[in-house]
């Protein structure tokens, strides 16, 4: 693999890294975004990992050395951007992982918001927002996702204890929960990845970006994504080409 490889591709701020022409390097969603930035439209600011790195993920395990060192300039610079840092317990900068193929294939990859919540910063999401329910409604969906996705978990284990919250409350609806019982919830939530896994919800920002771009590469080998390409005829090596870090409103 050579060493000066580039794995990583920022987008925003009416400039872009790569083009619609690239495709296959940024994925059509990645590519789409490119474009728009490079036009001067009001694109969020973000960053892609190249298709090439899924490929060799899923076949090694493993990441290039160098993909770190890139991950956080672009990070940096994403910060820069918002004019909000990663892990602030003041002013946090929260980013979505999400997928993205040459193709598309609606819905059969994996995606996950509100990255860079914890206990700390979503004090500072709640003293940005002026609104305690939205900032525990984003951190308990969080968690939610996060055990889903990257734990495996699946939903059913928080569906359940979320229900049992509503009952209690005699409600049928998740806005109706106060926001008391959200911080309750995503406290809950940690409970049952620490049992049912064995290992804690990382409270590290860092470690929960990690976690979700392998994560977010390993759902191409999901039944349904592989299904979804077989009936479409999607081949199985042309990888899930985005993985894109942008800010984050809510889930």
């Amino acid at each position: 693999m050579p060493s000066l490889e580039r794995w990583v591709y920022f987008f925003g701020l009416g400039r872009a890294d790569g083009s619609a022409a690239m495709r296959d390097i940024l994925g059509g969603k990645g590519a789409g975004l490119a474009e728009m930035a490079n036009l001067g439209l009001p694109v969020p600011p973000g960053f892609t990992i190249s298709a090439k790195l899924c490929l060799t993920y899923l076949e090694q395990g493993t990441f290039p050395p160098q993909l770190h060192e890139e991950v956080s300039r672009h990070l940096k610079q994403l910060e820069h951007a918002t004019k909000k840092r990663f892990g602030d317990p003041a002013n946090p900068l929260l980013v979505s992982v999400r997928s993205g193929a040459a193709v598309s294939m609606p819905g059969m990859m994996e995606t996950i918001l509100n990255l860079g919540l914890n206990d700390d910063t979503v004090q500072g999401l709640i003293a940005g927002s002026k609104n305690p329910r939205f900032a525990y409604d984003s951190y308990r969906r969080f968690v939610q996702m996060y055990g889903d996705v990257v734990f495996d978990l699946g939903k059913q284990p928080f569906e359940e204890v979320l229900e049992e919250f509503k009952r209690r409350r005699k409600v049928t609806r998740d806005i109706d929960l106060p926001a008391d019982d959200l911080k309750a919830l995503a406290q809950e939530f940690k409970s049952i990845i620490q049992a049912k896994r064995g290992a804690p919800f990382p409270e590290d920002p860092a470690a929960q970006l990690w976690g979700a771009i392998e994560a977010v590469f390993r759902s191409w080998n999901t039944r349904r994504a592989a299904d979804y390409r077989k009936v479409h005829g999607i081949p199985d090596d042309l990888a899930p080409s985005r993985v894109t870090a942008a800010p984050a409103k809510t889930c």
